[in-house]
């Protein structure tokens, strides 16, 4: 039997309308955002899944909320705290503006790196390339194995997020159901990289949306 795990990434959330490092910060879902999780409910409407799994964030919840309106067949819901965001330490609730200005001390130098600095500017990148060079602007903006201060890289995401998929995938088996995830953009990208066992360049090159799910089949 084929079972199907659906998993999608929350809409906008305040901090990302406002080019902020979220991490375990809590803000809730913007407009824009709203509608976001809407289009991912309409996308999973004629899909029947018997579990629902979240995180303790409000954006992830209120993500989820959308998508259970069409789902009565759904009756259980899990708090899953292995597919929360990644932790950005002492960058938590950062401005990417604050970020930049503190790249010109090296403050952070290799020991930082964002999902957000996807949605710099070019000009904005072609500042931080200039001051630091490429190689380390690179090593920067997706280096695999890299920590904020007091926070997570990318492997050590991986680490709880293959923790997940080993629970769940057996669950599932076992219970012969289909499952809906609610979580985040970088535990998603790890959750992407395990399941379509993706290298780590392609990995760390990936934008993951706000609105779209995406579909697994597990045998």
């Amino acid at each position: 039997m084929t079972n199907y795990i659906y998993i999608f990434r929350h809409g906008q959330s305040t901090f990302n309308k406002a080019k902020k490092f979220t991490g375990w910060l809590n803000p809730g879902l913007t407009k824009l955002g709203k509608l976001q999780a809407l289009k991912i409910a309409r996308q999973l409407k004629n899909k029947k899944f018997q579990l629902a799994i979240q995180t303790k964030l409000i954006r992830s919840q209120q993500t989820l909320k959308q998508v259970l309106k069409f789902h009565p067949e759904c009756k259980k819901v899990k708090i899953d705290n292995r597919m929360i965001e990644r932790n950005y330490g002492k960058l938590n609730g950062t401005s990417h503006e604050a970020f930049i200005k503190n790249m010109g001390s090296r403050l952070y130098k290799l020991e930082v790196e964002g999902d957000a600095m996807a949605e710099l500017t070019s000009g904005q990148k072609k500042k931080i390339k200039g001051f630091l060079g490429e190689e380390e602007y690179n090593l920067i903006h997706r280096g695999y194995n890299i920590s904020p201060p007091g926070g997570e890289s990318f492997a050590d995401v991986e680490k709880r997020v293959v923790s997940f998929i080993k629970d769940i995938t057996k669950l599932m088996k076992k219970q012969k159901i289909n499952v809906a995830v609610s979580c985040h953009g970088n535990s998603l990208r790890l959750f992407r990289k395990i399941m379509e066992k993706a290298s780590v360049k392609k990995t760390t090159e990936w934008v993951i949306p706000y609105d779209k799910a995406f579909t697994y089949k597990i045998n």
